[in-house]
């Protein structure tokens, strides 16, 4: 069975820093491919951060220079740094492999908030 557990979101001051969590179970996390995705109020899920099982990143615009995407595989884990939030960052964010996993399931995923 499938598991996503997003976590480490909060409410921060514009500036600030958070690190999330996702651990992931049922799946043989080391060769799988990781994003983040985030979601904000009225908008459509957006991916932000890819790594694959090698540890190659890539990131969205939005994001590039603030936000860094790793992982544990030893604990089936995948992180994200962000540093340097700002206010267009509120949003959930989520996990998932890549492609996403079928049929579709997602995490409960965890709210970042940034105040101005």
């Amino acid at each position: 069975q499938v598991q996503l557990v997003e976590s480490g979101g909060a409410l921060v001051q514009a500036g600030g820093s958070l690190r999330l969590s996702c651990v992931a179970s049922g799946i043989i996390f080391s060769i799988n491919t990781m994003e983040w995705y985030r979601q904000a109020p009225g908008k459509q899920r957006e991916v932000i951060a890819t790594i694959t099982g090698g540890g190659r990143t890539n990131y969205a615009d939005s994001v590039k220079g603030r936000f860094t995407i790793s992982r544990d595989n030893a604990r089936n884990t995948v992180y994200l740094q962000m540093n340097n939030l700002k206010p267009e960052d509120t949003a959930v964010y989520y996990c998932n492999t890549k492609p996403v996993i079928w049929p579709p399931y997602w995490g409960q995923g965890t709210q970042v908030t940034v105040s101005s």
